[in-house]
């Protein structure tokens, strides 16, 4: 069965998928390189990685026993960023805002359920385990032994076509089934240093194609939740408060995607006020809201959202390192 059997354009158009691939291989290809990143004491808050789910990552098997196979998908923010680029509106990460504000796990899980039926129609007896970047799964990892790209300089999957702004989301199987495995992507970034330049913390080993999370501008901003300096560089920054795609924005793998892209910014009735809460110049609306709400009216405010991942006090320390380069 070749891949457009099984999923027709149209199925994958309404839910935003870009590509997608299959692969039998549970073993991680990086696992190796992923063991020795993380034995560097620079984790600082990501301690998921570094706990006992870390070796839970070795083996898909030790995250779903009935493991046989796996189909990987890559759903697309790019409209959302190419809204956010035309706008010059660089405050916080794309895949933020592009599930009609919603937190995108409870998205793109939704999408993958109906995915499924698609798939159960087709192979009755297939039961299916739901994989996302909350699970204990190197899913960039996947999306490579799936034949979806190559492990950018800056550590992202980036894919020959589509580039990388994307999210990775996908089922495994306690099956195989008879689809085409595809060839993993070779290395085309080259002597490309465009990332690696661009970042104002230098968070980025070229070398290991890791990051350095406590220089990262994203584990700052989003994984750090207490009171901590930011990283050396930030003031570099063109003013992030919630994540960081300045090595994505330089990406020229990313130029013809965004290129045949029209930019929307899609917000749910809900999420609409995200739209304005926050401004590079002073983010008036944003600090009045952190001033007169309590830690519980915050979180009841930003609730089925990502930013409520930092908590109050965080989004406070946020907004100081960007007091800070001014």
């Amino acid at each position: 069965m070749k891949s457009v059997d099984l999923f027709s354009e149209e199925i994958l158009r309404e839910l935003g998928v870009l590509d997608w691939g299959y692969t039998e291989e549970a073993i991680p290809a990086s696992f190796e390189r992923f063991s020795e990143w993380t034995a560097r004491e620079e984790m600082g808050p990501l301690t998921y990685l570094t706990d006992e789910r870390k070796e839970s990552r070795r083996d898909l098997h030790l995250v779903y026993p009935e493991f046989q196979s796996a189909i990987v998908f890559l759903f697309s923010y790019q409209p959302t960023k190419k809204w956010l680029l035309e706008n010059s509106r660089h405050e916080v990460a794309a895949y933020t805002l592009a599930f009609d504000g919603e937190d995108y796990h409870s998205v793109l899980r939704r999408r993958l359920k109906e995915i499924k039926k698609v798939l159960r129609e087709k192979f009755p007896e297939t039961e299916t385990y739901i994989s996302l970047d909350a699970e204990s799964v190197l899913e960039r990892d996947l999306a490579f032994r799936a034949g979806l790209g190559w492990f950018g300089k800056n550590s992202m999957l980036i894919h020959q076509k589509e580039g990388s702004y994307f999210l990775i989301g996908s089922l495994l199987l306690n099956r195989k089934l008879p689809l085409e495995i595809k060839t993993s992507d070779s290395d085309h970034c080259g002597q490309c240093r465009a990332c690696v330049d661009a970042c104002p913390t230098d968070a980025i080993d070229p070398e290991t194609r890791t990051l350095h999370p406590l220089k990262c501008i994203s584990t700052f901003t989003i994984e750090q939740m207490k009171m901590v300096d930011p990283p050396a560089g930030i003031e570099k920054s063109r003013g992030e408060v919630f994540g960081c795609d300045i090595c994505q924005d330089v990406c020229p793998w990313n130029t013809k995607p965004l290129q045949r892209t029209q930019g929307s910014l899609n917000l749910s009735e809900k999420f609409s006020f995200l739209s304005e809460l926050f401004h590079q110049d002073s983010f008036s609306e944003l600090k009045t809201l952190l001033n007169y709400t309590t830690n519980r009216g915050f979180r009841k405010k930003f609730e089925g959202s990502v930013f409520d991942r930092p908590g109050r006090d965080g989004w406070f320390k946020n907004l100081r390192s960007v007091k800070k380069k001014n």
